[in-house]
């Protein structure tokens, strides 16, 4: 119980000196906070537990060559490790999809052809014909925000500088835009598919 009472960079000290139980007692204190950050990103025991002892793997190997720089950040430190072993598990995973053939899911399913075809292509125009037909009988300020937003790819901080007023502004605009555009579809009926 005495060990709870010491601080992380008197153990870190510790360790780095010689006293392995140090070490011992430091993922002791931080486990469950760092595996159960690490298994909220990743949603799988045995990943978690890879990622959670290549996170102290690291720890050591940094510690026993002495690049570790006590700024009484030692959680943080290692949050950070843990988030940067997270970041490189999704890019190793994504550049590298495991497809097993099941019955429920076949290759063939994610090889589709994705390009449109011309009737396809004629509905998808058509459909943007009638969103900015539709768009066009909304108040100028919510038809405003809405093209900037959807139409010009702007954010809502850039918004609110050109029109001139807040964010929650440009924000509540935005919310009435769409409200209001769900109520002239239903009104008149119109069916939006491509």
């Amino acid at each position: 119980m005495a060990n709870l009472q010491i601080s992380d960079a008197l153990l870190v000290k510790d360790y780095m000196a010689g006293n392995e139980s140090a070490l011992a007692v430091l993922i002791k204190r931080h486990e469950s906070k760092i595996y159960g950050f690490i298994y909220s990103k990743v949603a799988d025991r045995e990943i978690s537990n890879d990622i959670f002892q290549d996170t102290f793997i690291k720890v050591i190997k940094t510690l026993k060559t002495n690049s570790y720089n006590e700024e009484g950040k030692f959680l943080p430190w290692i949050m950070r490790i843990a988030h940067n072993l997270i970041i490189d598990y999704f890019r190793r995973s994504k550049k590298m999809p495991l497809f097993r053939e099941t019955e429920e899911f076949s290759i063939f399913s994610v090889m589709s052809d994705n390009t449109l075809t011309i009737e396809n292509q004629i509905i998808a125009d058509q459909v943007e014909v009638d969103i900015r037909r539709l768009v066009e009988e909304l108040p100028v300020d919510q038809k405003e925000v809405l093209i900037m937003r959807m139409y010009q790819d702007m954010s809502f901080k850039e918004i609110s500088e050109t029109t001139g007023v807040s964010i929650n502004t440009a924000l509540g605009r935005m919310r009435y835009a769409i409200m209001n555009l769900r109520k002239i579809i239903d009104k008149h009926q119109i069916v939006l598919t491509n």
